[in-house]
């Protein structure tokens, strides 16, 4: 069996790439393994100037590295563009403030002296999604080699080419050899890989069947472990939100990457006082968006990332559409070759219908009629993902009582759920555990061991 290459917006074969064998994947672990112990005894200092190299590499190829990510999954150049940009902000954001996120903590007790030392755990390994195939894995990265770990990839299978570019990207940066290398896997071998002795953490963002499995390898084998899972945020107008302001956020959240985004916004809940105004503007500003090869510059909306997957959306749809949803817009194939999907926004959708309980992994909005707050509020929270979430009213207070009950591991008050180095990111729920980026992610693969002297 190999890895594939696919165009999703030709459905082109590009390239093939064999799975390692055991021999192979022993071999690199063993490097990886030798190589540890003299990284972590590079000073932070030194590691900084690593992780500012990588971020010079990633701006100085940016368009070599966004060409990859456009073939391989779809995404538009230009969003690809910002991709590798924040990157490369990641790389500048832990290498200025990781050695003050990892600076020893004095304690007083009964000691002389007592502190708390933040120690690298070893080598984590990171199974990560195609979506942000570079993003992904370097918001895992970044603060996982400023802590002084060493790093294995697992990426998505779809991928293979941007799994390569990374490696390359530590390499071009010149960082030792085997800090940080690309295993050619499938997802059956991965669980042999967390298994071994030679990786001491996991980390993965991914489905929520995926991180199940992960987890238990992990928990079985007595190993921390942080996933981010699934999301269905919630994006919830109030009756006194600017609905110009909602509904032009409203369609940057949800086709944002072609909707395939765990923190994009998927389920839009109207407090009936405004339900038609929001869903006119949202409905005019949705089908002016450009559908389109993704190499060209105006394109908005670019192919899914596989055809299976655009298939697997179209049938969520149409059973939610034959169990009382209503098609406001598109909820059909684009009729063009490739995995592409019409921007569509799918109304009056209730509990028990699939787009109330799934996650539409796509460009598709759902939308859900709320009484008022209190029972916006209450759809809100009733799923089983709890990643982000979005509420727009006038009113910051309001906005800010509402995010509090909101179960979600972000909740952001009129403006645009996303990831931001300096933010912790995760879920609550079903859509996993820990946390990535800020001080709190550095602080995820570290041994915080106290040192006590009399």
């Amino acid at each position: 069996m190999a890895m594939e290459t696919l165009n999703p917006a030709n459905g082109e074969l590009v390239a093939t790439f064999d799975y390692w064998d055991e021999r192979k994947i022993d071999a690199v672990l063993d490097q990886v393994k030798q190589a540890s112990e003299s990284w972590q005894s590079i000073s932070l200092p030194d590691r900084a100037k690593f992780l500012l190299a990588a971020a010079k590499e990633l701006r100085k190829n940016k368009r070599e590295y966004a060409d990859l990510i456009t073939l391989e999954m779809g995404k538009p150049t230009t969003e690809a563009k910002g991709e590798i940009e924040k990157c490369a902000a990641v790389c500048d954001y832990y290498a200025e403030n990781g050695a003050t996120f990892l600076a020893d903590e004095i304690i007083e007790s009964d000691a002389g002296k007592s502190m708390v030392a933040h120690i690298p755990v070893g080598t984590v390994l990171a199974v990560m999604p195609w979506n942000y195939p570079f993003w992904q894995v370097l918001r895992f990265a970044a603060p996982s080699l400023m802590a002084g770990n060493t790093c294995l990839l697992k990426h998505a299978s779809n991928v293979p080419q941007c799994a390569q570019a990374i490696e390359n990207v530590f390499k071009r940066a010149g960082f030792p050899d085997n800090v940080f290398r690309s295993l050619m896997i499938s997802a059956g071998q991965t669980a042999a890989v967390i298994a071994d002795d030679r990786v001491n953490a996991v980390t993965l963002t991914g489905s929520e069947p995926a991180g199940r499995k992960v987890a238990g390898t992990a928990g079985a084998n007595l190993k921390k472990s942080v996933l981010e899972l699934g999301g269905s945020d919630a994006f919830v107008v109030l009756e006194d939100a600017d609905l110009d302001l909602a509904s032009t956020v409203a369609v940057q959240s949800r086709f944002l990457n072609a909707g395939q985004s765990c923190i994009a916004a998927k389920r839009f809940i109207l407090v009936e006082e405004i339900v038609d105004d929001f869903l006119a503007a949202f409905k005019v500003k949705a089908s002016k968006l450009i559908v389109g090869d993704p190499t060209k510059g105006e394109t908005q909306i670019g192919p899914m990332a596989r055809l299976d997957l655009r298939d697997e959306l179209h049938q969520q749809v149409t059973d939610s559409i034959k169990a009382g949803a209503t098609a406001l817009l598109g909820c059909k194939p684009a009729d063009r070759p490739g995995a592409y999907y019409e921007p569509s926004i799918l109304d009056h959708v209730k509990p028990g219908i699939r787009a109330y309980e799934e996650e539409l992994f796509g460009p598709v909005a759902i939308v859900i009629h709320a009484r008022d707050e209190a029972d916006a509020l209450r759809i809100a929270n009733d799923h089983r993902y709890g990643l982000g979430g979005t509420v727009f009213t006038k009113d910051a207070k309001r906005g800010e009582a509402f995010a509090r009950k909101m179960q979600s591991g972000a909740t952001f008050v009129n403006g645009l759920v996303k990831s931001d180095p300096r933010l912790p990111f995760g879920g609550v729920k079903a859509s996993g555990y820990g946390r990535e980026l800020s001080r709190l992610g550095i602080l995820e693969f570290v041994n915080a061991k106290t040192i006590w002297i009399k």
